[in-house]
């Protein structure tokens, strides 16, 4: 083997984490919300048409997003749980990624849309059917409740299952909203009520949107995943025993919920580099929850113990390679003991 080489470790293995029992139910959830959402936004567009409604229209615009969104998540799931293989080293987890991005971007143009038919109606607003308007959001609501609860059982640390639960809270409040236009329509006649409610749903809209494509873009960019400084990691891992420097420390998301980290570790001379390996991967899962790991360990040449400042490592060939069969690697700027 090339010294270059000292290998990779991968906690978590090169197909990733396991779905299972845990999927297939996330699936039930998810199906039987989709069902609830479908069914009641047919009924909600034909009585938005009937009532003229915008405000009952933008709110089934709002939950064909959100079952555009929880199939896209279906599809995901099942693209995610294949296993790796060939070119795609970590399978297809990034498909839930993807999707999530997409249903973001659909949000955002919707309520760009929405939000102009709403002005157009504060200006000229038209005849509106409070009584329809009312009975419809009431429905609604109670639709949203049960469809919340189907997607709160499963399991919210996906990006797409968290989306798709955010948006049906968001609905819920809408209907809120619209059920309160529907009552002032109804008991004064004020039809700009209507355009005031869809412009409430419209700013629900641009937030969830926002949110979906903000942090779904930092995974497509490979970013640290929020709430994580590789810095201090790096920091950290380097004030262990045994270990001299840190350096090409890279921590991303594979997917949401699913961090990895790489990094080359130098050791002082003569030290144990497997149990130093063992050491750091337990303080990356215990600390921060991150077992996709692959950490290039090698002995640090005597030099590097007195020499210190950015861009002051080692050159690849002076370096005393541990002979690990398990161990590639990437923050720039080294860490040091």
């Amino acid at each position: 083997m090339s010294g270059h080489q000292e290998h990779q470790h991968s906690a978590g293995g090169h197909d990733g984490h396991s779905h299972g029992v845990t999927a297939d139910a996330d699936r039930r959830w998810l199906a039987a919300a989709l069902t609830l959402i479908t069914t009641f936004m047919a009924v909600e567009v034909v009585i938005g048409l009937i009532s003229g409604s915008l405000a009952l229209l933008s709110d089934a615009a709002h939950m064909l997003t959100d079952a555009a969104s929880i199939a896209l998540a279906l599809i995901a799931m099942r693209l995610a749980a294949r296993p790796a293989r060939g070119t795609f080293t970590y399978g297809l987890k990034r498909a839930e990624i993807l999707s999530a991005q997409a249903n973001g971007l659909t949000l955002l143009l919707l309520a760009l849309w929405l939000g102009y038919e709403a002005v157009r109606r504060l200006i000229e607003p038209p005849a509106v059917q409070g009584g329809l308007m009312l009975a419809t959001a009431l429905a609604g609501i109670v639709v949203n409740i049960a469809a919340a609860w189907c997607i709160s059982k499963a399991n919210r640390t996906s990006l797409n299952v968290e989306g798709a639960y955010q948006h049906i809270l968001n609905d819920l409040f809408a209907f809120i909203g619209t059920a309160v236009a529907g009552l002032i329509v109804l008991t004064t006649g004020y039809d700009r009520a209507d355009a005031i409610a869809t412009l409430l749903v419209v700013v629900l809209m641009l937030k969830a949107g926002y949110g979906l494509v903000r942090e779904s873009g930092r995974i497509l960019l490979e970013a640290a995943p929020a709430g994580v400084d590789p810095d201090a990691i790096g920091d950290q891992l380097a004030a262990q025993s045994g270990v001299v420097e840190i350096h090409d420390l890279h921590v991303w998301a594979i997917t949401s919920g699913q961090p990895a980290l790489s990094a080359h570790v130098l050791v002082t001379p003569g030290g144990d580099c497997h149990a130093v390996r063992r050491d750091l991967e337990k303080l990356l899962e215990a600390e921060h929850r991150i077992s996709h790991t692959t950490l290039q360990v090698d002995h640090a040449p005597a030099e590097t113990l007195t020499v210190t400042g950015p861009g002051s490592g080692p050159a690849a060939g002076d370096l005393a390679h541990c002979e690990d069969p398990h161990g590639p690697t990437h923050s720039d700027q080294p860490h040091q003991h």
